[in-house]
């Protein structure tokens, strides 16, 4: 969650620092959860484990979900899923002042463990950060830096003893969508990329927060697994609700390419419609990605509207009303499709904007 990125200069210092810890009753571990913010990398939160002891005198995390930006091809090992992450640790003053510059709250939960449970944790977490397991595939939902916490202090418990616990009939996508509710042009296009997967019912526990409040109600052996939670630092509210970035200026927008009623402008938008769909299918078959697969948003922005666009370009009437007739076929099955999806309204104002407009294009045709 978090920028992602350490210096490989620094991975080693900590290696070194923390190889030789030994475990005891003054060691206290924690779950560390910070709090979401305004940038794109921060909507959803991060998990890190702590590790401190007054005693031995140290103090410090561990982070899964780094990343070298300097990686080649960024940008194309990102979109396609084999980007490889990794995990690291660093001191928690470093760690904390990183994330209050930010602003962002930060929440500590202590672990009730054995002495035993915390240098097993500890050996457990340390072998995987010095070896080729530090080394692994991202996947949004599967194996985040919540998951790979949850699955390490599993594994010393010895069964699943944290995983998701809710009853109500939720799905990945109604959970992930509150997070940008600030931010509705993100949000659009989040929710734009990501095809079926994450409308399927929520089995996994796989966000920050989320597993903070399990925490709070978790019992093992009829003991709370872990402390009351405590606010290292609770960031300061910032309101970025903003006219320019909502539904309002994108109906506004919408609607004046409706009254303005000139063929070059709605060629255009369908122009535009019509690449943004190629993208979300060539991305689909790109990226191993699972949540950005069998994508049905693109029959919304649809790459048949570049086809209609070349034929209303060439004066083709009958082709044109094919297309049409193509387009408004799969606007009923996407209008159908989407009425009980959390992005349902979001999309509403370009579906019915695309409606109007092919409805005044086939009037003009006949």
């Amino acid at each position: 969650m978090w920028k992602k990125i350490i210096l490989f200069a620094l991975f080693f210092v900590n290696y070194t620092f923390s190889q030789a810890i030994t475990t005891t009753e003054n060691t206290k571990v924690s779950i560390i959860t910070v709090g979401t913010a305004n940038e794109a990398h921060t909507f959803y939160g991060h998990t890190a484990l702590r590790f401190r002891d007054q005693t031995a005198g140290y103090d410090f995390v561990f982070n899964f979900g780094y990343f070298d930006f300097n990686t080649e091809n960024f940008i194309l090992k990102f979109v396609k899923g084999d980007l490889n992450y990794f995990v690291a640790s660093n001191s928690y003053i470093n760690f904390e002042e990183g994330y209050k510059a930010e602003n962002r709250s930060i929440y500590e939960q202590e672990l009730n463990l054995s002495v035993k449970q915390k240098q097993d944790l500890f050996t457990i977490i340390n072998k995987t950060l010095y070896s080729n397991e530090r080394f692994y595939t991202y996947k949004f939902i599967d194996r985040n830096c919540t998951t790979m916490v949850i699955d390490k202090i599993n594994e010393v418990l010895g069964k699943k003893i944290i995983q998701f616990n809710q009853k109500q009939n939720s799905t990945y996508r109604s959970v992930l969508f509150p997070y940008t509710n600030s931010h509705f042009y993100q949000q659009l296009g989040i929710n734009l990329i990501f095809g079926t997967k994450v409308d399927s019912t929520t089995t996994k526990l796989f966000l920050p927060l989320d597993l903070m409040q399990e925490l709070e109600k978790l019992k093992l052996n009829n003991k709370p697994i872990a402390s009351k939670t405590t606010t290292i630092f609770e960031a300061k509210p910032i309101n970025t609700k903003s006219f320019l970035d909502s539904i309002f200026s994108l109906s506004i927008i919408l609607l004046l390419i409706i009254l303005i009623n000139k063929k070059g402008l709605t060629i255009a938008y369908f122009i535009i419609q019509g690449l943004l769909g190629i993208f979300l299918c060539m991305v689909g078959f790109y990226s191993m990605h699972e949540e950005v697969l069998w994508n049905y948003n693109a029959l919304l922005v649809n790459p048949l509207y570049l086809i209609l666009s070349f034929f209303i370009l060439k004066n083709n009437t009958k082709q044109s009303k094919y297309i049409i007739s193509l387009l408004f076929i799969s606007s009923i099955i996407y209008l159908i499709w989407m009425v009980n999806k959390a992005h349902f309204i979001s999309i509403l104002p370009i579906l019915l904007a695309n409606l109007i407009l092919l409805k005044r294009l086939s009037r003009k045709l006949k």
